[in-house]
């Protein structure tokens, strides 16, 4: 648990060059891997649902890389959130349909759990002159809450709405063109999840990115984050044409289909260490 001190030494830590804070974070990545085995398990589980052509050193090995990325995304958070603008543009690329974002509609950005989702909305709020909107999920450290809050409203013009906010602020910013940050590929429960494939496996998962589409009268544009030696890039991809459409669960499995397709491309970027699969159907058996 960290305390004012600790985000004290974590800031501090933000002024080293990047190579020594990644390698800092390899070395904090393995050590987290060692001495939590319970999430350990909880990564191993979800690579091998998820990959299971993937042999048991293959799998090692990737559990590996993505506890060495989340230690390392936690660290950068030290220069992300604390390092001046010029700091951030120099070791952030923001690329991609970035002008299309500036026209006049309503528009839902899909940015799913890969480990720099901070650094995406951060690249957008400090480079765009427009209006963002993300929904925050408190932390239980009270410190760490209010650092990421603050880490999180640093640049342009930004909302944060708490998940007891409800539906209607949420919709009323996205149809006066406050574009939304939303990371939907979550299981909250049964009670606010559907169950549709993920890697082939049903899964508990949000129907949020095509309710708040459908409500908003809103385009979905995905915004992919990946992690690089130099720092980061951030791709804003072509608007889906085809989304949202009246049935809820096919969008939702949709957005599990192409979610799965940038997975591929960088699986051990994916937040793997959160349990996916908690909520399983019923009669199915249990995963972790």
């Amino acid at each position: 648990m960290f305390s004012k001190l600790g985000l004290l030494l974590l800031r501090a830590l933000g002024y080293l060059p990047l190579s020594w804070l990644r390698a800092l974070g390899a070395g904090l990545g393995v050590l987290l891997m060692v001495v939590i085995p319970s999430r350990r398990r909880v990564v191993h589980t979800n690579l091998r649902v998820c990959f299971p052509h993937l042999s048991d050193a293959e799998r090692d090995a990737l559990t590996h890389q993505t506890f060495v990325y989340f230690a390392q995304a936690w660290l950068d958070r030290s220069w992300l959130w604390h390092r001046s603008a010029a700091c951030i543009q120099s070791r952030v690329q923001l690329s991609g349909e970035v002008a299309a974002l500036s026209e006049a509609k309503p528009t839902v950005l899909f940015a799913p759990h890969f480990m720099g989702l901070d650094v995406g909305w951060t690249a957008l709020t400090l480079n765009l002159p427009l209006r963002f909107t993300t929904i925050f999920t408190p932390q239980s450290n009270a410190a760490v809450d209010a650092w990421v809050a603050k880490g999180r409203q640093r640049f342009g013009h930004v909302r944060l709405f708490r998940r007891e906010d409800g539906v209607k602020p949420i919709v009323a910013a996205l149809r006066q063109n406050e574009l939304l940050y939303l990371l939907p590929d979550m299981n909250f429960g049964p009670s606010e999840s559907i169950f549709v494939p993920f890697y082939g496996e049903p899964a508990a998962t949000v129907p949020s990115l095509s309710r708040f589409a459908k409500l908003g009268r809103a385009r979905v544009v995905p915004v992919i984050t990946r992690m690089t030696d130099a720092g980061y890039e951030v791709v804003v991809h072509p608007a889906w044409c085809d989304f949202p459409t009246d049935d809820a669960e096919a969008d939702t499995a949709t957005m599990n289909q192409r979610l799965v397709v940038f997975i591929n491309t960088m699986p051990a970027q994916y937040f793997w260490v959160h349990k996916r699969f908690k909520t399983r159907p019923p009669g199915a058996p249990e995963l972790y």
